[in-house]
């Protein structure tokens, strides 16, 4: 994971970029992995651990209706919690995770595991948002270290196409 948060440090700093985050369900472990490099500070705008849907709302900007109509794990809510990272902050790209680490909190649709994601981009235009979901196996701390993993590898991936 550290070659992982290094190379994302590399390509932020090449292109003079920022990055914050806006988790829930990792609880701050993408901050954390970016932090443990060394001159993140060049880098690295803030983080926001949104663990409850009041502070997604206070926070971040979420309105209560759309955690009402989609649940708080949800791409819909990913995109605004990536998106409200992006406008409260310094950052030019963001991700956000959402989810249900376990072992409880399943509900129908959504079993332990389900996890949800959010990468937005500002551009000169605007912004330009990704989301995605998937369902990882194994206890809590599995799932929310595999959250972190995908969550860089996703920016990662932005940052190398944008």
């Amino acid at each position: 994971m550290m070659e992982l948060a290094e190379s994302i440090g590399r390509a932020l700093q090449t292109k003079g970029w920022f990055l914050s985050t806006a988790e829930s369900c990792t609880g701050g472990g993408v901050a954390q992995a970016i932090t443990e490099i060394a001159g993140s500070s060049e880098w690295f705008d803030c983080g926001f651990v949104t663990y409850s849907n009041v502070s997604k709302t206070e926070l971040l900007d979420i309105p209560e209706a759309l955690i009402a109509q989609h649940g708080s794990v949800s791409e819909e809510i990913a995109a605004a919690m990536a998106e409200g990272a992006l406008a409260n902050s310094s950052a030019d790209i963001t991700v956000s995770t959402t989810g249900i680490a376990g072992p409880g909190g399943a509900v129908p649709g959504k079993p332990v595991g389900t996890v949800c994601f959010g990468w937005s981009v500002s551009h000169h235009s605007g912004h330009e948002t990704h989301t995605e979901r998937l369902v990882f196996h194994g206890d809590r701390h599995a799932v929310r270290e595999q959250t972190v993993l995908h969550a860089l590898q996703g920016l990662l991936r932005l940052l190398k196409t944008d």
